[in-house]
């Protein structure tokens, strides 16, 4: 019996693609693809157009893991190198297919136009390669195994791959995982640093390696954000589900409030929800970050019924004419301070009838700021039901500055809304 396929690498061939022009997207769905069989992919890399170094890449790649696929480099032209590099890493002789190239010739008569010679060299096929039928292009796929390996060989175009995929490899690949699946679950935090959420996270999911049912866990920041994943891997999918479930009722209890979604959804939908469960309304007045919030709040299909509109109030004019800050209020505070911030909340809330109103008010840089307000102060504010209102002082450029002013907003609002 062969033995069952557990960890995978991917490979994405294709000078473009070590450009700053061109994103290897593919990468990204075969992960998925292949998690959803219980293969763990391990490692992904990007090689260019040459012989040497895809040559080192894929054997690195066949030695550590069980399965390996790789995309692109089976076009007719010189610089595609992926099969003879594989066929001669794997000790394999290249033969010429008879059946492929009839159907190359065949596609070019079709098309009414001569088959220039260079296409025979997607006819070359490496001896005891199983071929995948290419119905969108004219590069076939490869299903190579080399003792209990496998080596997938795929064309680039994702319109070519996505079909292939589904079958020739998939039931491929069923066969040898066995019904093993490989399940996740993510939490997603806000608030805290990577390592103040890990100080807390730690002794709960230390334990969680060890246990019947392992599961594994990441930790991964982004700027507003933090998230903590969980993995595990079995055949048997409800108990897999049941110990994830655990794991993460065990987490949320540890970490609290600072845990926003546990189901996938972003911050922005989270308050939508919120919104959207109560029947109510947002209005947000935003300086510093110039219509950010509203932004993101409006990605969200449907946001409509739960956003009345916005001021986007640079200019201290502005604050007072259309938020009816005081100008007094303005002088002695200035207007990155927390009674201006209430005030610009408050002030959009009754101009637009709306049962919330944000405010972000703050230094985004590179410029302005001074000892008691440096660069990266900001203030939110929320006035509503349950009024609240944060200075923060965050770390890096305009971009990074504005981006968390709006992540923070946001979970001010979800923390009113919930009374935290």
């Amino acid at each position: 019996m062969t033995a069952e396929l557990r960890t995978a690498e991917i490979i994405a061939v294709g000078s473009e693609l070590v450009t700053p022009d061109r994103i290897d997207t593919n990468s990204l769905w075969l992960t998925a693809r292949l998690n959803e069989l219980g293969i763990d992919v391990r490692v992904k890399a990007v090689v260019g157009d040459h012989r040497d170094d895809l040559g080192t890449v894929f054997a690195q790649a066949i030695a550590r893991a069980d399965v390996v696929v790789t995309t692109g480099g089976l076009g007719p032209t010189d610089d595609d190198l992926t099969r003879e590099v594989v066929a001669g890493a794997l000790g394999l002789a290249l033969v010429e297919d008879a059946e492929i190239l009839a159907g190359l010739r065949e596609r070019f008569a079709k098309r009414r136009v001569p088959m220039p010679e260079i296409n025979r060299r997607q006819a070359q096929v490496p001896r005891g390669a199983t071929v995948l039928a290419n119905r969108h292009g004219s590069a076939p796929g490869l299903w190579i195994e080399r003792g209990e390996n496998v080596a997938v060989l795929l064309p680039g175009p994702p319109r070519e791959i996505h079909p292939m995929w589904q079958a020739d490899v998939l039931p491929r690949l069923e066969a040898r995982t066995r019904g093993r699946r490989l399940r996740r679950r993510v939490l997603k935090i806000t608030g805290r640093a990577e390592s103040q959420v890990d100080e807390v996270a730690e002794p709960v999911y230390a334990p969680l390696r060890r246990q019947s049912i392992p599961i594994e866990t990441t930790i991964l920041a982004t700027p507003g954000q933090i998230e903590l994943h969980l993995s595990a891997a079995g055949r048997d999918v409800p108990a897999i589900d049941r110990a994830l479930d655990e794991a993460v009722g065990r987490l949320g209890d540890a970490l609290g409030s600072i845990v926003f979604s546990v189901d996938g959804r972003q911050l922005e939908a989270v308050v939508g929800d919120l919104l959207r469960e109560r029947g109510w309304r947002l209005a947000a007045a935003e300086s510093c970050t110039a219509g950010l919030l509203l932004g993101r709040l409006t990605e969200i299909p449907g946001s409509s019924a739960w956003i009345v509109g916005g001021v986007v109030a640079y200019a201290n004019d502005v604050k007072t004419r259309e938020l009816g800050v005081p100008d007094a209020m303005l002088a002695a505070h200035g207007a990155v301070s927390e009674p201006v911030a209430r005030a610009m909340a408050e002030g959009v809330r009754a101009s637009f009838g709306a049962n919330i109103g944000v405010a972000i008010t703050g230094i985004a840089g590179p410029d302005g700021g001074s000892d008691s307000k440096p660069v990266g102060t900001v203030v939110m504010a929320v006035a509503g039901p349950a009024a609240a209102v944060k200075t923060s002082i965050f770390p890096g450029d305009r971009q990074m500055v504005r981006g968390l002013a709006v992540a923070g907003a946001l979970d001010l609002v979800r923390r009113s809304i919930l009374g935290l």
